[in-house]
């Protein structure tokens, strides 16, 4: 079977469309957050004026291409592993279900909305949602501007922001704390392909 010039034509163009498409690069890969060498960290202080430095060493996530050329990051946090640096006994409180409820509630999520690549280049405000306990908020952290060209690969991501312990059902002791925690994160990655 023969095919038309009509035919011929027609596909000769649908190839040299596609030969003109973007190929896939290194920004439309997932990123892996790697556990590694990133770090979350948190600061509590006393109403005593004591600061108390709480980490959470074990964690997962990505940055992942959302399309028209934004991207989102996904973090999940164990709060059974949830420590506060020097003092196990605060560290036990810390897991209970006064605080991070890890048994009911072992992780800690965020999810970010979708964001442009300068973001992680020039700093700026990543708004997402942050999952605490089995409650839902939006959250804003101020990400710094970063010191290399492709940041997460050749050098950290940094981000801070404040939650308020009473909005995620974290209001015990609130006699001996005070309400608001510092986050920091600082994440490092490493390229994986996309699902």
């Amino acid at each position: 079977m023969t095919r038309t010039i009509a035919e011929r034509w027609c596909c000769a163009w649908l190839l040299l469309l596609l030969a003109c498409l973007p190929r896939p690069s290194a920004a439309a890969e997932v990123t892996r957050v790697d556990p590694r060498t990133s770090d979350v960290g948190f600061v509590l202080r006393t109403r005593w004026g004591q600061r108390l430095e709480g980490r959470i060493p074990v964690l997962a996530g990505d940055v992942r291409p959302v399309g028209a050329g934004l991207r989102q990051v996904r973090l999940r946090l164990s709060a059974r592993d949830v420590e506060i640096v020097g003092y196990p006994r605060y560290t036990q409180l810390t897991r209970d279900e006064a605080f991070f409820d890890a048994d009911r509630h072992p992780e800690v999520t965020f999810v970010s909305d979708p964001f442009g690549p300068d973001l992680v280049r020039t700093g700026g405000a990543l708004v997402g949602v942050l999952q605490l306990r089995g409650v839902e908020r939006r959250e804003t952290f101020r990400v710094e501007p970063a010191p290399c060209d492709r940041p997460l690969l050749d050098c950290a991501v940094v981000a801070a922001g404040v939650v308020n312990r009473g909005d995620y059902a974290m209001d015990r002791w609130s006699f001996a704390l005070g309400e608001r925690v510092q986050f920091r994160l600082s994440l490092r990655g490493e390229e994986a392909a996309a699902p």
